[in-house]
């Protein structure tokens, strides 16, 4: 009994210097990622969040904000093997998983095959304009983003670890896109907004990208340490009022559940599943952390809701023509559900 006892110590007192050392690394982080990207505080934390809960992220915002620099820098920043696919509606699922190539033999003279693996194989993969391709090229993703595994000719592949896959959409363009289809929105943990720099924001952005300077990322955090702090979000404790606040904001938003508003009933076919309430804990407690407390709380979880819970929201038709968006319905959800 006592060796348990002295076990539990130990490791409450490793986790307790793994949350100090993430809320420094996370300051260091921020300041490394502020070299290139300009403004943008709100996407970048929550960006991290997403990291440290081991969630994926689609980023939505007009051409020219820097979504995809920010990826990159995010992953030079982790010093994390980076990989980029341009969606086009000629992609192939193969030019994202690999695929097996005839090749021959030199010490047998026989022919095999042999798999060449995609740029799916790598810690931070970048899906820049996601919705250009057709929903069988998305859906080679599907298995990757939930299991982290790839099966290619009969073949599963385990992917690196960490992995994610972050993103790209552009809300405006709709010629040539396709619909996500929603069970692959659903896998994505955060839908984040980049709007426009504010006035002095944009003159930064000017004078830094149009002079001859090279801004060099020092990376903070190694692929071992990014799982390492992902472990110790997991082992975070949920208090059980935390744990019934996530679950009663996503119920909240199911037209079939008993007390849900009118507005939710009149614009909403489908409300969000139990992987909602999953990922309000999960980015929570990594929230906390980033903060270096050991317990998150609810303020934690209203700070995320909007990303978490908008993307997975079915709209209907009448939504659609009265212009009332997901956002105005988790607005709502938010303003009467404001303790558990």
């Amino acid at each position: 009994m006592g060796t348990s006892a002295n076990a539990r110590t130990t490791t409450d007192s490793r986790d307790l210097e793994l949350l100090k050392k993430l809320a420094v690394s996370r300051k260091s982080l921020m300041q490394q990622i502020g070299r290139k990207i300009i403004g943008q505080t709100d996407v970048v934390e929550n960006l991290v969040c997403a990291i440290l809960a081991g969630g994926h992220v689609v980023i939505v915002g007009v051409p020219g904000l820097a979504k995809t620099l920010l990826i990159q820098t995010l992953a030079e920043a982790l010093d994390l093997q980076f990989s980029r696919v341009q969606f086009t509606p000629d992609l192939m699922p193969g030019d994202i998983t690999g695929t097996e190539l005839l090749e021959e033999d030199h010490a047998t003279g026989r022919r095999v095959f042999k798999f060449v693996k995609g740029p799916v194989f790598a810690n931070v993969v970048l899906a820049d304009e996601i919705n250009r391709a057709p929903p069988k090229t998305q859906s080679a993703l599907l298995q990757a983003m939930q299991e982290k595994t790839v099966t290619v000719a009969g073949q599963t592949h385990r992917l690196p670890n960490p992995f994610f896959v972050l993103a790209t959409q552009n809300p405006i363009e709709q010629e040539a896109t396709y619909p996500l289809p929603e069970a692959q929105l659903d896998r994505f943990m955060f839908e984040l907004r980049v709007g426009y720099p504010s006035f002095e924001e944009e003159e930064q952005i000017v004078n830094s990208t149009t002079g001859a300077a090279d801004v060099r990322i020092e990376p903070v955090l190694s692929g071992n340490e990014v799982s390492e702090l992902q472990q110790l979000v997991r082992r975070m404790p949920a208090p059980p009022t935390i744990v019934k606040y996530c679950v009663g904001l996503a119920r909240a938003t199911r037209p079939s559940e008993p007390g849900t508003g009118p507005n939710i009933r009149k614009y909403i076919n489908y409300g969000t599943g139990p992987r909602a309430s999953q990922y309000l804990v999960l980015g929570a407690k990594a929230r906390a952390a980033m903060d270096g407390r050991s317990v998150p709380d609810i303020e934690d979880v209203r700070a995320i809701a909007m990303s978490v819970i908008r993307h997975r929201l079915v709209m209907n038709f009448q939504a659609e023509a009265e212009g009332f968006g997901a956002d105005k319905l988790v607005t709502e959800v938010l303003e009467k559900y404001k303790s558990a």
